[in-house]
């Protein structure tokens, strides 16, 4: 049974809601994704139900993602979708006020933490931290952040790649690049219409990057049938296309990535420098998923690069974990309780 003076962990991310309950683990993964009454603007549905309705939807309904390169678009939305999902994670034990720790991009503006602050606030909390992305992937990771080592994190997300060095339970140096998975999913839509006069739509291109995709050479390669929209004829059609073909049409965002970390690495005091040369790299988040993304990184940056067993659930472990640690690192950002 949870007591009020429990708390959680939240990710609030791009493509999904993450929720770590303290003393229980991982409690929910949903889609961030609202549907709601355009109208009205009543919220009809998160979560998968709202995901499923995404380029379904009749003239009356509107399904969208409240979050853009990992900061909020839509605050109302956005509030309401994690509301709701916390009610579903609580549900009869609904807590009156829960302590959060919501992860937010490193590179985010005062404006853009505030904003996540609120909706967590908003959604019921009684106190709200903002926490680095790349700090609770290194926590997650079961990284030894609080030693005076280098340990270099990249977290690849949906909507934007955040990267940073940390030491003595801080972050040295770190940045935001607005790339992430939803890019590569434009660069398969992107590929299969000027090559194959194919339109797909944002969940049939995810599917393709998700089935075939590849950033460094597979063995077999593999294909893949995919279904949408031929624009010379507009009546649906199929299509036959490789892995390999879509690798190439992956490389731009790939690149982009590699060149932002080789970047950041020239910004790296020489002492840390010399710890990540030996320890590498940690790729987490969900383009850590990607085949071969580890490979091909290190091809670009000629340092070893490590993904840890659940990358997807590194960022949401770490904020989660941070609850029992918060006094050992500076790295934290209060907010005021919310009102009553």
């Amino acid at each position: 049974m949870l007591g009020l003076g429990a708390g959680l962990g939240l990710d609030l991310g791009t493509a999904n809601v993450r929720v770590f309950l303290r003393g229980q683990g991982v409690a929910l993964c949903e889609p961030s994704v609202a549907a709601l009454d355009g109208e009205t603007r009543e919220i009809v549905a998160v979560g998968a139900a709202a995901r499923e309705m995404l380029g379904r939807t009749p003239d009356h309904l509107i399904a969208n993602r409240p979050l853009r390169h990992g900061v909020i678009a839509d605050f109302t939305i956005c509030q309401a979708m994690v509301r709701r999902l916390l009610d579903k994670v609580y549900g009869s034990r609904r807590l009156l006020k829960p302590l959060v720790v919501v992860s937010c991009p490193q590179g985010a503006t005062s404006v853009e933490r505030r904003a996540v602050l609120e909706a967590a606030l908003a959604a019921g909390a009684k106190k709200a931290y903002a926490l680095e992305a790349p700090m609770a992937a290194a926590i997650g990771a079961d990284l030894p952040v609080g030693m005076a080592c280098g340990h270099m994190v990249v977290d690849i997300g949906a909507g934007a790649t955040d990267m940073a060095v940390i030491s003595l339970g801080g972050i040295v140096v770190g940045e935001t690049l607005r790339t992430g998975g939803d890019d590569v999913d434009q660069a398969v839509a992107r590929h299969l219409k000027r090559a194959h006069n194919l339109m797909v739509g944002e969940r049939t291109a995810e599917e393709i990057k998700t089935g075939i995709g590849s950033a460094y050479t597979l063995q077999p390669e593999v294909k893949m049938a995919v279904r949408g929209r031929d624009l010379m004829t507009g009546l649906p059609q199929t299509v036959t296309i490789t892995s390999e073909e879509l690798r190439e049409a992956l490389a731009e965002p790939i690149l982009a990535i590699g060149a932002r970390i080789r970047a950041l690495l020239e910004r790296v005091p020489p002492e840390l420098a010399s710890d990540i040369a030996h320890q590498g790299i940690t790729l987490t988040g969900g383009g850590a998923l990607l085949r071969g993304m580890d490979r091909a990184l290190e091809t670009q940056i000629r340092l070893p690069v490590h993904v840890p067993d659940e990358p997807l659930l590194c960022v949401v472990q770490g904020a989660g974990r941070y609850l029992d640690r918060m006094r050992e690192f500076p790295a934290i950002h209060p907010q005021p309780a919310a009102r009553a």
